[in-house]
C-alpha cells in the first residue's frame, strides 16, 4: 500500500486543503491528514478535537483519505506510520523557499520518505488559514472558501456560542 502523510495545523481546514488531500488520494492508495497537535501554535483558534473533527466532516466521502493526529517530527510520524511519502501544498511562490527548506531537512532527518509539493489549484491558491481566521474574526464572509460546517464552526467560535466560544466560555 503506498500511504502519504499531509500533514498541518489545519487551523481551519480549507477548500485549498482539501483540494491538496484529494489531489494526493488520486496517486496513494491512502492519505492521511495528520492534523499536528503539538504546542508550537499556543494560539490555535480551534482544539486538536475540533480540528480533527472538522476535518473528518471533509473527507467523509473520500474512502482513501483519513485523518489522525500526530505531536513530533513529521518524519517520525511518517516512519511510524509506514508512509513513503509526505504531500504539502503550495499556494504560491511565497511558500516555496520554506516548503523547500523543510524538504531538505526532511530528506536530512529521513531520506527514505520523500516529500512531494502539489500546487494548488488556482481558485484556491489565495486561501490561507490565518486569512479565513481573520476575515471571519471580522464578521467577514467565508462562504465558497471553507466547506459549510467549517463556516458554522467559525462563526460559532466568534459569536461565543461553540464549544470553546470566546465570549464567556472560558474561566
Amino acid at each position: 500500500m503506498r500511504r502519504a502523510i499531509y500533514p498541518g495545523s489545519f487551523d481551519p481546514i480549507t477548500y485549498g486543503h482539501i483540494d491538496v488531500a484529494l489531489r494526493a488520494a488520486k496517486l496513494f492508495d491512502e492519505v492521511v491528514v495528520a492534523v499536528y497537535a503539538g504546542g508550537h501554535k499556543p494560539n490555535a483558534l480551534f482544539s486538536t478535537e475540533e480540528r480533527i473533527a472538522l476535518a473528518e466532516s471533509s473527507f467523509a466521502d473520500a474512502a482513501c483519505v483519513r485523518v489522525d493526529s500526530f505531536s513530533g517530527l513529521t518524519v517520525e510520524y511518517a516512519r511510524a506510520k509506514g508512509a513513503e511519502t509526505i504531500v504539502r501544498g503550495l499556494r504560491a511562490v511565497s511558500d516555496f523557499e520554506y516548503e523547500f527548506k523543510l524538504a531538505h531537512m526532511n530528506d536530512h532527518l529521513a531520506p527514505e520518505v520523500e516529500v512531494v509539493c502539489l500546487m494548488t489549484s488556482s481558485r484556491h491558491s489565495f486561501i490561507s488559514s490565518s486569512m479565513i481566521r481573520e476575515v471571519a474574526s471580522l464578521g467577514g464572509d467565508v462562504d465558497g472558501l471553507v466547506p459549510p460546517h467549517v463556516r458554522q464552526a467559525l462563526r460559532a467560535r466568534f459569536a461565543g456560542t461553540g464549544p470553546a466560544g470566546r465570549g464567556g466560555d472560558h474561566a
